[in-house]
């Protein structure tokens, strides 16, 4: 790694929560239920202590938990089929994955028992200048309340995200995806991992429950982990800014809202031992959950061109200026829900 990565904790009377400096990424969190029982939802990748690590991107050495992606995705040069072009929007640095800020150490601000804040500047080159990130324990709830801020540089448009991600246990379906209200599922244009893709590729559906896998069969998408090692991804559109994971043999629920006017879109993001090389090693088992305004992870040049989701009318992009600080509000939150 190119900075030794610092970490800041936060203790309030409804659980506690960590912050790392590689990527801003939050988490672990240990939240405490009303009845006295402790869950932590997100996830923390299994390789984080291997020294093997330092040889990974960024973003990858440290992963786990909720962090800002901006831009959302990046522009890898894949093979997508008819009707997804890659002509739009562009600058140095939109190969990164998922953004300089995912990739880079942030600087700590004010920290104090109430609140942590940070900010990552960003290359004078790029078209952002400069990100902002607050976590606020609820001091009267199992929450946390984030705000991001984006400062441009100069005018832009691009696909911008957050990255929550979820544990999982390894029972098929022993955690249930529960959406708000959506309009249409869309299944993503190509393999996001050769070999291992499940869903039919490029197909919009009404509904997360019936969702048509590559051999033809019908999966329910709600159900995680599925029974199938795959590394998949499947797009909620016109998403009312809510989702609940429930977890079944754990009783509880982790809850997640935000503004639906930044994030109309919502990715899925299913990692259920797909992933065979290192450091993946089939043995990653965790869900994304990620607000984006944005194509799937498909970069800035798809995003800010006229893909298919855009042209439905949903937002893959957002546009910056100068001057004009975005932004966004978001909530994190457990509640004791029934076991099975």
């Amino acid at each position: 790694m190119s900075a030794q990565t610092t970490r800041r904790a936060l203790a309030w009377a409804h659980g506690c929560l960590s912050v790392q400096s590689l990527g801003g990424m939050l988490g672990p969190v240990l939240f405490l239920l009303p009845d006295g029982r402790q869950v932590s939802p997100l996830q923390v990748a299994p390789w984080g202590n291997d020294p093997e690590r330092v040889a990974l991107p960024e973003i990858l050495q440290e992963l786990r938990g909720e962090w800002p992606c901006v831009p959302f995705g990046s522009d890898a040069g894949r093979n997508l089929p008819d009707g997804w072009t890659a002509t739009g929007e562009s600058f140095v640095g939109a190969g990164a994955p998922h953004g300089h800020g995912s990739n880079t150490h942030w600087d700590w601000r004010a920290c104090d028992d109430g609140q942590i804040t940070m900010e990552c500047h960003y290359p004078d080159h790029h078209p952002i200048r400069r990100l902002r990130r607050r976590i606020v324990p609820d001091q009267g709830a199992a929450a946390i309340d984030l705000t991001l801020e984006v400062e441009a540089r100069r005018p832009c448009r691009l696909p911008i995200g957050l990255h929550p991600t979820f544990r999982l246990s390894l029972r098929p379906g022993s955690v249930v995806i529960e959406p708000g209200r959506y309009d249409r599922v869309w299944s993503f244009p190509g393999d996001v991992e050769p070999g291992a893709a499940l869903f039919a590729p490029d197909r919009p559906w009404s509904s997360l429950d019936e969702i048509e896998t590559r051999d033809g069969f019908t999966v329910d998408a709600t159900q995680v982990p599925l029974a199938a090692d795959t590394e998949d991804l499947l797009q909620l559109s016109g998403i009312d800014g809510s989702v609940a994971l429930h977890y079944r043999d754990e009783g509880f629920r982790a809850r997640l809202s935000w503004q639906k006017e930044h994030f109309p879109g919502l990715l899925i993001w299913y990692s259920n031992r797909g992933r065979k090389a290192y450091p993946w090693n089939g043995r990653h088992v965790a869900l994304g959950v990620e607000p984006i305004a944005s194509a799937f992870d498909l970069g800035p040049a798809v995003c800010t061109d006229g893909n298919p989701i855009a042209a439905s009318g949903i937002a893959t992009a957002i546009a910056f200026e100068p001057g004009q600080t975005f932004v966004t509000h978001y909530r994190l939150s457990v509640e004791a829900a029934p076991i099975g």
